[in-house]
Order: C-alpha cells, then structure tokens, then sequence
C-alpha cells in the first residue's frame, strides 16, 4: 500500500512540473465558476474540498478554514445572489487577480516583500493578505472603531463598543481593540466612557504594558469638571489594581476625598480601600485612616456607609475586629438613621452589636431610636435591628436576661413573620433559620403562628423540610392537635425525605410531652398504625420512632407491643428491623411470641449482614433470657457462640464476650448479671436525649446571630480559617458618663459635652506631662481621630486660640424666625449634649429665669406628664452667631436629672469657630444650671 502511495505521489509530482505556468488558484476559480454556471452544488463542493487539500498539502498558502468555506458559500450561491456579496466577490477578485497575473503583480503595482510563490513561478502571496482582511468578529469591529462614519453617529458607537463589551463578557479575547478603544474614551457621551472605562480594568491585569498606556488619560479625567466623569475615572484608575500605579492613584484619590460633589467622595472612600490592597506602605504614608474618620462628619450619608465599610474592612484584623467606636460616634450616626439608604442603615446597625450602652436610659433610647427600622421591606435592615436589639437586651437587662429577651423577641415577631409569607424562597429559608433560632431562645413566643410554618405544595425542598423541623418547637397543648394531623399529612408525601422528617417531628412532639395529656398516646397510636403500611421508608422511622418514645413513656407497652412480631417480617431496611428487635427485647413481658421471632433470626444468622440488627438481636435475647428463661436458653447459647466467632464487627465481638463472661462468672448469683443487662432508666419529660441537648451550641450560635454561623447551624471557627477570623470586641471599655479616676479620667472629654466634634480642649496637665506625641495610628491600632476620647491615649491637644462669647442682653425673636433658622440648619449639624442638674425643677419659671441671667431666652416651654420642653435661643454679639435649643428634663429619674439639648449654630461663618462658641455655650448652661 505504501509503495502504491509513493508512486502517485512521484507521478503527481511530474504533472506538476510539466505544467510551467500552472497555478492552484486560477485552476480552482475556473473550475467553481464553471460549476455555478451548471448550478450544480454538491460537485462544487467537492472541488472547493480538493482545493483546501491542494493548499493544505502545497506550499502555496497557509492552512485557512475561513476560505475552504468561502469558496463552499461561492459555489453553491446562485449568480444573482453571488454579485450581491461582497465580502465573497473582493476575495475572488483577489484570485483573479493573481491568476491573471502569474508571474507577479500588475505593472506600477510592488512585489510583495514576504510572499510565497505558488507552483512553478506563482505570483507572491503577502502575509498581510490572509491576517488582515481575513473576515472575523473581532476584525470587523477593528474596522467599525476605525471608520470615521462611526464618530459621526454616536448612536452607532454606542452600539459597537456594546458589542465589543459583549464579547468580552463571553470569553472573547478582543484585547487587540486596545488601541482603538482608547481612541474612543475621548467622547462627552458617558455612557461610552463608562464602557470603555469597563474595558480597561478587565484587561489591566492581563495586558499590564497596555494598561499603562491609559494612565494619563485616567489622570486627566479625574480633574474634568462633569463629577461623573470624575467619579468613572477614578473608579476605573483605582480598579487598574496593578503595584506601578500606585504613584498615579495616591494624589487624584486625596483629592477626591474633599471634592465637591458625593459621588466623587464616595468613589474616592472605595478608592482608598483599593489602594490599602495594593499597597498598604502608601496607604500608611497618606494618613488615610485619619481622613476617614473625619469623613465620619460628611454631610452626604452615602459617603458615610462607605467610610464604615472601609474602616471596618482595613481596621478588621486589629485588636477591636474593626473600626473603634464610643458614645459620641454612635450618638451621631443613630441620629442621622433616617438619612442613609437601606444599605447604609445595616452598616450603621452592625456597629451596635459592639458598642455598650452607657446605662439602661441610653440602651431604651437606642431601641426606640431602632424601632421604626423593623417596618421596612429590606430583610437585612430588619435583621441587624434585630441583633441590635438582643445585644442591647443583654447589655443593659441586668440579672432578668431572659425576661428582657422575651420581650424583644416579642416585639420582632410580627415583622419577621411577614418577611417570611412574602420574600423570595432563597430569603425565605435564611430567615426560617433565624426564626428556628429564635424559637429556641425564647419558647412559646411564636406558638400562635404556627399555621405561617405548614408547608406548602410549591415551596421548595429545603424550606419544607426545615419547617417540619420548626413545628415541633411551637407545640403547645392548644395547637398540638392541629399540628400532629398536619404532620400526619406529610407522612405520605412522595418525597421519602419529608416523610422520614414528618414522623421523627411527631415522635419529637410525644417525647418532650409538650402537646398535654393524651397527646404521647395519641402519637403512638399513629405509629404503631404505619407499621402496617406498606411503604419501607416508613414503617422503618416509625419503628425507629417508638423505641425513643418507650424510653420516655414506658406505660405505652401495652398497645405498641401486639404488632411487633409481624412488622418484623416485613421490615426490611436495617435500621428499622434493629428498632423492632430492640422493642421486642423491652416488650418480652407483654409479647408472648417474642422468643420464637428472635428464634428466626438466629437461625438465619449467617444471612444478616448488618452490624446494628446482631446487636440488637444479642441485646435483647439476653433481656428475654432474664424474663423466660426455659425458652430462651438454647438460643442464647446458639447465639453467643456464634456472636463470638463474628468478626464482622468489634462491637458485637466485645459485647457477646461481655455477656458470656458475665453468665459465666455470675452462675451462682444470677441477679447481680439480671441487674446489669436489664437496666432500664427512665428519661423524664423535662429532660432531653443527649443526642438533642445542645445548649452549649446554641448560645454558641445566638453571639453569631445574623451570620452564615445561623445557617450553617456550626460556630465560624469550623469553617472559617483562623486567620480570617474576626475578633470581636465590644467597646468602649470606659464610657464618659461614668465617673473614672487617673490619667484615663483626665483624658476623658468633658461629661456634659458629648458631641460628634473633636474635644480640643484637652486638661492641662496631661498636656504639660507629655514629653513627645505619639506614633502615628496604624490600621491595626485602636485611634482616637475625632478626641472622642476611646481607645488609646489620645495625643495632647493642639493650643488653640481662644474665641471670646458675649450673649447680647434681651434678645428678641419671633415664632416664624425661630421656625425658619431651625430648618435652615441641616440636623446632621446638630450637637445633642446633655447638662447634670442638681435637682429636678418645681417648675418651667426656675430654669427660665436661670438661664435669663445668662442672656438665654426662652421662645416657648411646657410641663408634661412625664418631663419639661424648652425652646431655648441665644446670639453671640461679636460674630451675630445665633442659638438655636431644644431641651426636654425628663422626670422619671429623680436621683440623676440631665437636661438633654439639641444645639444648632446658625451664621457666624466659620464652622470651627462657631464649634468653639458652642462649646462655651454649653460651660454658660452649665454654670446656670449645674
């Protein structure tokens, strides 16, 4: 065969040569246009084949796919429809051209420099021809970009880089379109700046040569005066995550954290996160952290979540598990709830969890402030309120932590209730986990709602299972019969998983007696009615069932025991005859058969391959033997000597060892052995089986509460690397209320001023002992940026010149004027303090004509039931600064009266000035009140 190839091959060869002029190209085109004259397809198909084998096996072109289909699509078109492509006739007319011209190019056209000569003097082929006018997606779209029709129309730009993104997101390498999408970022049209910016940052860690050549044009859109295009370059030079760009990202992303607009602030937050990601040595150089507790006080409250979220992700493997919080943060962020978004609300609520309350009055007050956040849509806001609030309960309930959790837990169910009916199915089963954990901390709370957990007919599996798993826990003696008949019901589902679960919740039900008198009974009745059935599955779990509800309620020996013996015939999986053979040993006294059935089995011993069945049958032969000596005898002895021959399993080996030393060393005091084997122990209701007793795990989960730790059902330390773990920390370890001695006390901020703005007035002598200011705060350090006075040692304050405040005498101010400077001062610029009183006022007149001697009037007050309200005003006579006060005393705590203020500086100009007259203000209330 081999010698036959070889000689065509040779005689193949010769034709060729005898044919000086002869050139594949030409031959192939005159045969395929002749063909489409005959309209004949299939014949032409074959000859475009033969041609794709000529180019393939010759030296005259590269190996293309692209064009064997070409030609197919030429030869087997009509010649109308021929002349109406295009792309078909340029590349024919490029055949034909070269087979005009054999030799070489037309006269005035160049020779190829890199061409490839085609037979016996074939003309020159250029590389160029086949790479670059080849057709593809990706070449066609190069062209598009290239086109200037294209700039003309944006519209269809729009549309060409859409499809270039497209093919991106589907795999498509089409990193060539480098150079022309790059071309394209010149353009007001942000919808094709945001694309191209898109672009830019999925390539830059792939093609980081190309990534570079776009860094000044990144650099200079961060400085365009549109705050989009602003925020898009920022984001996309931040998002280029490559270690030689940090020298480009470190000046634009400062200065965005004091632009103008939010969005671009916002975006510059983010940015700052990046770059502690890729550079952590840059991020400690430009003291980022302490910008962005200073951005705390931004007055867009999106701009605030994000600098939670990135202090808490740079500050996570710190000593605090995140960023360090006190009173006076938290007070600023809890009253500025209602302006974040849903979003931001559970990053403001997530700090909860970790701050403690100064005393009871401040956890109430927190709780109330949370309250209306338990009416919103969002599932997560909703959750982390209520976390908050378990939080709150523990720290501030005292010794009735129980009682003050009932009554959260109490508070919450309405709205968790109707997010369950209504959310989505994968929502649906986190909160059904949450729900379950709650059912276990506070039993009885969510009893009368036990008809929102049946199951229904389009749920999906695992919310279905994981309510059958939460009906037994809302069982009371009132709903019991309800709930038993609807467990009942699912016993015959098709599903073997439900149904298994369906009669392990029933025996749950009649083991913790939590249904009432009756209820146990009733139960077993029911199982010992599915040992009959004739579904494997469940006359399985149904034995297995009553072998824990004997345990628990030995009375019911008297109807579980007459089926027993024939439900052993027909039970075929393991567990389930093991559970049978186990309850005819416990039974023996009440079932007369129960000898001769165990008989059986023994005399197919050899035939059981399940370790658990010869155990249990060695169990309760041994038990039988006790109660019907004579009839048990044989088969005992049959049985240990079969039993400790049986290597099948070590358990069995060592328990019939046991057992046949035992009668062996106890023939003369057969009671002692009796003792030993027919234990029997009695479980009272109030207590549960080991295997269920998982206190510890529970209140290991609750501190977890609102994590994966919940829907895992496992603390975070078994699926969570130990060095991804967060710490978790609750703060401040000293809070200024509460009366401190020593230098913490000193450093402390002055109790009657707790605002969100920096105590700048630190006490003289800590100043003077300072010798030199501290390090700088790293990421992992607990700082205190703001003076808010928690976590390290703050460092001695900076002198500041002092600002003089003289109050102008009998000031006058109408209702409309008071009205109209309140609301012309944004709330987020309020200060909320309070003032320590000796007592309790007699009346509203004391504390009016207290403050009128210090040239603070009074708009309007009141006397309430249960505190005093002042509408209080003030102007400073040097800068026209007005005073705006709303205080309230309450009256419910006698022993230690506050004042409670809301202040709002109104004019003046400077801010931080206008902070200092606030600040003295306060010393003038002080002085007229305390």
């Amino acid at each position: 065969m081999q010698l036959y190839r070889n000689r065509i091959r040779r005689k193949a060869r010769q034709r060729i040569k005898q044919q000086d002029n002869f050139n594949p190209f030409t031959d192939l085109v005159n045969r395929s246009e002749s063909l489409l004259e005959q309209q004949s397809a299939t014949t032409a198909l074959s000859f475009a084949e033969e041609g794709t084998k000529t180019r393939r096996n010759g030296t005259h072109l590269p190996r293309s796919n692209s064009i064997a289909t070409d030609e197919y699509q030429l030869a087997t078109e009509s010649p109308d429809k021929k002349k109406q492509s295009n792309t078909t006739t340029k590349v024919f007319d490029g055949y034909s051209n070269m087979a005009s011209h054999p030799h070489g190019p037309p006269p005035g056209q160049p020779h190829a420099a890199n061409g490839t000569s085609g037979g016996g003097g074939g003309a020159p082929i250029p590389d160029s021809y086949f790479t670059e006018t080849k057709k593809g997606e990706v070449n066609e779209l190069r062209n598009l970009l290239r086109n200037f029709s294209t700039e003309k129309d944006p519209q269809r730009k729009r549309d060409i880089i859409k499809k270039v993104i497209a093919y991106m997101t589907l795999g498509i390498d089409v990193s060539r379109l480098f150079t022309e999408m790059m071309l394209a970022i010149e353009t007001r049209d942000l919808v094709i700046k945001k694309m191209v910016y898109l672009f830019l940052c999925n390539y830059a860690t792939t093609h980081p040569d190309l990534a570079q050549m776009c860094t000044n044009t990144l650099v200079k859109d961060c400085g365009n005066d549109d705050p989009m295009v602003r925020g898009l370059a920022l984001r996309a030079l931040c998002s280029l995550r490559l270690p030689q760009m940090v020298e480009y990202i470190s000046e634009p992303l400062r200065r965005s954290l004091t632009d103008g607009h939010a969005y671009v602030r916002k975006t510059g937050v983010m940015g700052v996160l990046k770059l502690y990601d890729l550079d952590k040595e840059a991020f400690e150089r430009g003291n980022f952290v302490d910008i962005l507790y200073d951005m705390l006080r931004d007055s867009d409250a999106s701009v605030v979540s994000n600098c939670i979220i990135v202090l808490n992700e740079i500050m996570s493997t710190g000593p605090n598990g995140g960023m360090a919080i006190n009173r006076a943060i938290m007070l600023h962020l809890l009253n500025r709830i209602h302006e974040f978004s849903e979003f931001g609300v559970v990053q403001v609520l997530e700090l909860i969890p970790r701050y403690i309350p100064a005393n009871e009055e401040e956890g109430y007050q927190i709780m109330n402030l949370l309250d209306p956040v338990l009416r919103t849509s969002n599932s997560a806001a909703v959750m982390a309120t209520i976390r908050a609030f378990l939080s709150l309960a523990d720290n501030i309930s005292g010794n009735d932590v129980e009682a003050m959790q009932r009554q959260v837990v109490g508070r919450i169910k309405a709205p968790l209730i109707t997010l369950v009916t209504s959310g989505s199915p994968e929502l649906v089963y986190c909160l059904l986990k949450h729900v379950e954990s709650l059912v276990d901390l506070c039993p009885g709370i969510f009893d009368d709602e036990y008809r929102q957990f049946y199951v229904r007919y389009h749920e999906p599996t695992n919310i279905k299972y994981l309510k059958i798993d939460i009906l037994p826990k809302l069982t009371n003696p009132d709903n019991a019969p309800d709930i038993v008949a609807e467990l009942a019901e699912n016993v015959a589902d098709v599903d073997e998983t439900m149904s298994r679960l369906a009669v392990r919740s029933m025996t749950r039900i009649a083991c913790r007696n939590v249904g009432g008198p009756g209820c146990a009974e009733s139960i077993a009745r029911r199982l010992v009615e599915m040992l009959d059935l004739n579904v494997s599955h469940v006359c399985s779990e149904a034995a297995t069932a009553l072998t824990a509800v004997i345990r628990k309620h030995p009375s019911l020996k008297s109807f579980i025991a007459p089926p027993l013996p024939r439900a052993l015939r027909y039970v075929t999986e393991p567990s389930g005859k093991a559970s049978i053979v186990y309850l005819l040993g416990e039974c023996g006294d009440v079932v007369r058969e129960a000898p001769y059935a165990l008989e059986k089995l023994i005399d197919t011993y050899d035939e059981i391959t399940d370790p658990d069945v010869k155990i249990a049958l060695l169990t309760s032969t041994m038990k039988l033997f006790f109660l019907r000596p004579p009839e048990v005898q044989r088969m005992l002895g049959r049985l240990l000597g079969k039993a400790t021959e049986d290597v099948s399993s070590q358990d069995l080996h060592d328990r019939a060892l046991l057992y046949y030393r035992l009668l062996r060393a106890g023939s003369g005091n057969p009671q002692i052995v009796e003792g030993v084997v027919k234990t029997s122990v009695v479980i009272p209701d109030t207590i549960n089986f080991s295997e269920e007793d998982d206190g510890e795990l529970r209140a290991a989960l609750m501190e977890e509460f609102n994590t994966l730790s919940i829907i895992y059902g496992k603390p975070s330390e078994t699926f969570i690397r130990e060095e991804f773990q967060i710490k978790y920390v609750k703060m401040p370890e000293e809070h200024p209320l509460e009366p401190s001695t020593g230098a913490g006390a000193a450093a402390a901020p002055n109790p009657t001023t707790n605002d969100i703005y920096a105590q700048e007035s630190a006490a003289p002598e800590v100043a003077a002992a300072a010798v030199a200011p501290p390090p700088a705060p790293t990421s992992d350090q607990v700082v205190d940026l703001l003076g808010f006075g928690d976590g390290a040692a703050p460092a001695p304050a900076t002198p500041v010149s002092p600002v003089g405040l003289s109050l102008v005498p009998a000031l006058a101010m109408s209702g409309e004027d008071y009205e109209a400077k309140w609301g012309g001062v944004a709330d987020a610029d309020a200060v909320v303090t309070t003032v320590a009183m000796n007592s309790i006022p007699a009346s509203t007149d004391a504390v009016e004509q207290s403050l009128m001697d210090k040239h603070i009037m009074t708009m309007a007050s009141g006397e309430l039931d249960t505190e005093f309200k002042f509408f209080l005003y003030a102007q400073d006579s040097v800068s026209g600064t007005v005073f705006l006060i709303q205080s309230n005393i309450s009256k419910a705590s006698p022993d230690d009266p506050l004042m409670i203020l809301t202040i709002k500086a109104s004019g003046g100009g400077n801010p931080s000035e206008s902070q200092q007259k606030v600040d003295m203000l306060m010393e003038v209330l002080n002085a007229a009140l305390g």
